[in-house]
């Protein structure tokens, strides 16, 4: 009678101490995560994407920095929230933002409308002649910058 091939354990049922370390490591975060997160408004819950604790600071990724900069004003409710889950008192928050080289949603890159040669020629003769100086410098200075970029392209 043939034997039968052992079967095959979940790789996190063997004693292994850095998958252990790891996992525990993940939990923790997730539980973080989950503290942040009910901190938070119901519109900025879900713009705070993960959360970490290295060192004294609390990291938390979000996609754009007009989220990073809303999640900033609730610092103090924040760390308020997630003082019960750490040992040593976390002191500082740092909002970082996912780009899309180190994962999240990859985004367009936008490329500046440059006007046309006759529409920066407009910009400059009108700045030519208007009677105020600071006007017409940076009128002029916009006028040799866009002229400067259509060369480029």
């Amino acid at each position: 009678m043939p034997q039968k091939p052992p079967s095959f354990k979940v790789s996190l049922s063997f004693q292994n101490r850095t998958m252990a370390y790891f996992h525990s490591q993940i939990e923790q975060q997730q539980r973080i995560l989950q503290r942040v997160q009910a901190a938070l408004p119901d519109h900025l819950k879900k713009q705070a994407r993960h959360c970490l604790i290295k060192d004294k600071k609390l990291l938390i990724y979000t996609d754009s920095a007009a989220w990073a900069s809303q999640l900033r004003f609730y610092k103090s409710v924040i760390l308020a929230a997630i003082a019960p889950l750490t040992k040593t008192p976390v002191e500082i928050m740092q909002v970082k933002i996912i780009t899309g080289q180190t994962g999240g949603i990859l985004r367009i890159k936008r490329k500046a409308k440059i006007p046309s040669a006759e529409q920066i020629d407009v910009i400059r003769s009108h700045g030519l002649t208007v009677s105020d100086n600071q006007l017409r410098l940076a009128l002029l200075k916009l006028s040799t910058t866009l002229e400067r970029l259509s060369s480029k392209t």
